[in-house]
């Protein structure tokens, strides 16, 4: 059945934060055909009880998918090949979409040339620390084949065209939760669709509120793996990506970081230099693989 989007929600051991998310979701209000697909990354509490409910009572078509290996990157991929909708819309399992949210997707992509988009992300519980949210009210234009910093568009509140997502090969499985560098899986593949030509843009009306839980006490765990994964990204667009330009950007923007914050910058050299060793191992490896396929006998 062809559908105009498809809400993408990756989940893991997380069901009373899944089911709040999924009440939420029963309360979205959208004239056009779409559904919602609850991807299990493998969990081992009440998950497929709360997603069972949820299909059974809502009026909306309503997908569960199981992809037992581990890394949010898989479960996205797996969402990605299942879903129907024009529109890849993602939100996580301690989010809440505003009943307007498909509306406001939607609507973002009436300019063909669009191929992903952020949205605001605001924080739910004012006692919770002040972190990945962007409650920003200005629109941003993210011109095609420009650099996309990491921030700019969050996986908690991003869609993608499907056939764009489909066209950059979907996420990369070695970034995102559950995966060797636990975050920067939403700036990777909106960097991708950059390069490919593809233009974004950040829509402040699209709106989810973000209920992380997460206290003050828990940021510098938090910016260590955001630093770490941010490193890999500016490094793979230099040896994957053939972007010196924008890599060089991304070395020009450590000045700042490193007024701030020396230990952040400390982790994006961390997450930089073990996805250069990833790298060139998997193309010493390759390399060599061929040369011995050439080898007579």
């Amino acid at each position: 059945m062809a559908m105009d989007v498809s809400l993408i929600i990756v989940t893991r051991d997380r069901g009373q934060q899944l089911a709040r998310c999924l009440e939420s979701v029963r309360r979205i209000a959208f004239d056009r055909p779409w559904e919602s697909i609850i991807v299990d990354n493998g969990s081992t509490d009440e998950t497929p009880a709360v997603v069972r409910e949820f299909i059974k009572t809502t009026n909306v078509r309503a997908i569960y998918l199981f992809e037992p290996r581990r890394g949010k990157s898989k479960g996205l991929n797996t969402a990605s090949e299942t879903a129907s909708g024009q529109i890849l819309a993602f939100t996580d399992d301690d989010c809440y979409p505003a009943p307007d949210f498909l509306s406001k997707v939607w609507s973002a992509f009436d300019d063909p040339s669009v191929g992903y988009i952020g949205g605001r992300i605001m924080l739910y519980d004012p006692a919770d620390h002040p972190i990945t949210i962007n409650d920003s009210m200005t629109p941003v234009t993210f011109p095609a084949r420009s650099f996309v910093c990491a921030g700019c568009v969050q996986g908690a509140n991003m869609a993608f065209r499907r056939r764009v997502l489909l066209d950059i090969g979907g996420f990369d499985p070695l970034f995102g939760p559950g995966a060797l560098f636990a975050a920067c899986e939403d700036i990777d593949a909106v960097g991708r669709a950059s390069a490919m030509g593809w233009k974004g843009e950040y829509h402040p009306e699209a709106v989810v509120r973000h209920h992380h839980g997460r206290k003050a006490a828990d940021a510098a765990a938090l910016w260590k793996w955001y630093a770490i994964g941010r490193g890999a990204y500016h490094m793979k667009l230099l040896l994957k990506g053939h972007q010196f330009l924008w890599f060089a950007r991304s070395v020009y923007q450590l000045r700042w970081r490193y007024k701030t914050s020396r230990t952040t910058v400390l982790w994006e050299l961390v997450g930089a230099a073990k996805y250069a060793y990833i790298y060139l191992t998997q193309t010493l490896r390759s390399r060599l693989g061929k040369a011995h396929a050439v080898v007579p006998g």
